[in-house]
């Protein structure tokens, strides 16, 4: 039988890059999420967990972690790929693919496929209300909310109403996890306006944002460099 041929390695075979530090990506902060189950009631935090993008609160209690020789080794073996949003690895006989598809089987959120352009920008009218619950954050509201300042709300959110509170337990799913910036980095302030309509953030397709967040860290990532990815 003829030996199947691959595209090239990015880096050749013996040559990888070794780690330099510790392969950090800005998501799970462990203080935004320990502040946010302090803050909500066992029914609260139940209703997050239990909503459709729940999966990350259950990876905050499950202590989930990345497994960082797995993440280094399909770094380090990739091969050339055209395809914007897919990476490649050579890994044992046959090549691994990691695209949406796998993306969606992992995590079971909504991957719906939306325009670019039109995942970035949804549409969200600023009202009297959202102005008001942006105040009770401390941010501004032309910006979204960084996981520090979700964090800091926390300490003064205690009597807010349950609606607020479970708002802010959003916010810290997007900014935590979806949009996984450093923690005193504000978010698109698009996407966390959101926020003000919980069937429209909840059925939104946060896994292709998600996703489309994690493939441009893992593309843009310099290996020889200090690999950090965010």
């Amino acid at each position: 039988m003829k030996k199947p041929t691959f595209p090239n390695r990015f880096y050749t075979r013996g040559a990888e890059p070794e780690p330099q530090k510790s392969i950090a990506y800005y998501s799970n902060d462990r203080k935004l999420f320990t502040a946010v189950k302090g803050l909500l009631s066992d029914a609260e935090w139940e209703m997050l967990c239990d909503s459709r993008v729940g999966v990350f609160c259950k990876f905050h209690d499950l202590k989930f972690e990345w497994s960082l020789k797995v993440v280094h080794t399909m770094l380090s073996y990739q091969i050339e790929c055209k395809r914007k949003y897919e990476i490649w690895s050579a890994v044992g006989a046959n090549p691994l693919r990691f695209s949406l598809h796998e993306f969606e089987y992992l995590t079971g959120l909504n991957c719906e496929y939306v325009e670019e352009e039109d995942l970035d920008d949804p549409k969200c009218e600023v009202t009297l209300e959202m102005r008001a619950f942006w105040e009770r954050l401390g941010v501004d509201v032309e910006a979204g909310p960084s996981q520090h300042q979700l964090t800091q709300a926390c300490k003064w959110a205690t009597h807010w109403p349950s609606e607020d509170k479970l708002r802010l337990g959003y916010l810290a799913i997007y900014a935590g996890f979806i949009a996984a910036r450093r923690t005193t980095s504000h978010t698109p302030v698009n996407l966390a306006r959101l926020v003000m309509d919980e069937e429209k953030f909840e059925s939104y397709p946060w896994g292709h944002v998600a996703f489309k967040n994690l493939m441009q860290a893992i593309k843009g990532a310099e290996l020889r460099r200090r690999p950090r990815f965010q």
